[in-house]
């Protein structure tokens, strides 16, 4: 009998994770930034979607026809529901690689995403994926796609290697996959204790192995017990892509592209040295130690020339999406944290606290008499959205046409969290994608969706569902006995949701105003 998982874990499913790069909306500032032309993208594909948080979100806040698999059927079949919840279009299926890639019943794509998978699977799936990329990637298109890489993950190869051969030789028959990577962990600690020569050189590896206690089971099983693991360098990320055609074009995380909080001078002086673009990115993971890479490249890009780069630019829309009370001045890199000037970012924030889509033009405007902030408004969008105070925003037609779809599924995805904790996201038609949404903001919602005017009645449906769970809340690291106690609690944090968060959600159109 063939084995369907080839060495992949499948007898756990993964977490219900979202992956805001993924989010085609986000390229255009990280193109425009990087002088590329940004593409349009009317078709869309996500390969190894897991639970399928991530393209169902997508599907149903854009007008984006997405497709996507993953091989899981447990994880497709959930995909699946959520897609016939919001009615969105999404085609998801169980096919493995080699199978889906091979439909025919697929369009030409303009954005191909994968997360983390490329680490995961063998070579002859990497290629396979490679081929789907150069046959059904359009010109002009754009492939994401976010792997673990070295150097950043040298010392942790040879610790990797021995949890996978703990769980395989030391584990009782049977034992199921959960419980063999409690045992493995528990060796490691136990080795480490011991201080051995290999983390006396490699110290770094303690804290690791001391971190992986706090991460979900689910997610340590899928990155480190897969039989295929390879954190690839960016060189030979770049001989599997040329034959597809691909261009390395930016990071997917906007504080990447912040040099001066990334890079020392002299490391961005060594760098500007080097005249071949694609060793650049090699040197600059071994200045940063880089773990995980989250890369778009792109097939055919178009240089923009500096007036073309300011005209995209000024058409971009942004919303703010935190409360102004709780926006510190401050952004942190490799480097430390650095300070942002008040007089660039107060100007700006006042104009965004109204949380409402606005143009970079609109806002250029306005800060027409604020020399300061006008002058720095091009790097300070880009800060703003590294520290995810402001997101994209689609335009009001986008945004109308995709609201009934976001509207059914954050109904269901409310719904469910009288039951399940488990996803904390919602959908938001007006950043095409994904917002957090924490547990008690989501019962929040949910008793204004059922009727809830004041705090006191969203504290009541949020205490209902929290008692029957068996749950109470923590305060000061004591957990609250009694209805009474957790209830006052409870009307508090109410009380702070309606004033800073509610108005938000509501800009967001997460709920219905």
């Amino acid at each position: 009998m063939s084995d369907w998982t080839s060495g992949y874990v499948a007898d756990i499913n993964y977490t219900f994770g979202y992956y805001a790069e993924l989010n085609p909306l986000r390229i255009d500032l990280a193109f425009i930034n990087a002088g590329i032309r940004p593409p349009k993208v009317v078709n869309a594909c996500e390969l190894g979607f897991g639970q399928g948080m991530s393209i169902n979100l997508h599907a149903a806040a854009s007008g984006i026809n997405w497709y996507g698999t993953d091989f899981n059927p447990n994880q497709a079949a959930f995909a699946r529901e959520v897609a016939g919840v919001s009615q969105s279009g999404a085609q998801l299926f169980d096919d493995a690689f080699d199978q889906f890639c091979q439909r025919d019943d697929l369009p030409a794509f303009d954005f191909i995403g994968l997360h983390g998978i490329w680490s995961w699977i063998s070579d002859e799936n990497r290629a396979v994926v490679v081929d789907f990329v150069r046959r059904k990637l359009n010109v002009g298109g754009v492939l994401f796609i976010s792997y673990n890489t070295q150097p950043g993950w040298a010392a942790m190869v040879p610790m990797r290697e021995l949890l996978v051969e703990h769980s395989e030789v030391m584990s009782a028959p049977g034992v199921g996959t959960l419980a063999r990577v409690e045992d493995a962990i528990n060796f490691a600690e136990k080795l480490v204790e011991l201080n051995p020569r290999f983390c006396q050189a490699n110290p770094q590896v303690k804290g690791r192995i001391e971190k992986m206690r706090n991460y979900n089971k689910h997610y340590l099983a899928h990155e480190y017990f897969n039989r295929d693991w390879e954190p690839m360098g960016f060189s030979k990320m770049t001989h599997w892509l040329s034959s597809a055609k691909m261009d390395w074009t930016a990071s997917a995380r906007y504080a990447d592209a912040i040099d001066s909080i990334q890079l020392s001078q002299d490391q961005r002086t060594l760098l500007e040295s080097i005249s071949d673009p694609m060793f650049t990115q090699t040197v600059r993971d071994f200045c940063e130690n880089r773990q995980f890479r989250t890369d778009y490249w792109i097939k055919g890009g178009r240089r923009l020339s500096h007036l073309e780069k300011q005209e995209a630019l000024d058409q971009l829309r942004v919303i703010m999406i935190t409360p102004r009370d709780q926006i510190a001045l401050k952004i942190e890199g490799l480097q430390g944290n650095f300070d942002l000037p008040e007089s660039v970012y107060c100007p700006i924030l006042n104009v965004l606290d109204n949380y409402q889509p606005i143009t970079i033009a609109e806002l250029r405007w306005q800060l027409k008499d604020d020399t300061a902030a006008a002058t720095a408004l091009t790097s300070a969008i880009t800060i703003l959205a590294a520290k995810n105070i402001i997101m994209p925003a689609q335009r009001d037609a986008d945004i109308d046409a995709a609201q009934p779809a976001t509207e059914k599924l954050n109904r269901w995805l409310l719904n469910r969290s009288r039951t399940s904790q488990d996803i904390t996201f919602m959908a938001s038609p007006v950043v095409a994608g994904g917002v957090e949404v924490a547990l008690f903001h989501q019962l929040f919602l949910l008793s204004i969706m059922e009727g809830a005017k004041t705090p006191e009645d969203m504290a009541n449906t949020a205490w209902g569902v929290l008692s029957a769970q068996n749950k109470c809340l923590i305060k000061n690291g004591q957990s609250l006995s009694g209805e009474q106690d957790n209830v006052a609690e409870l009307i508090q944090h109410a009380e702070r949701f309606s004033k800073q968060q509610l108005p938000i959600y509501t800009a967001l159109k997460i709920i219905p105003a």
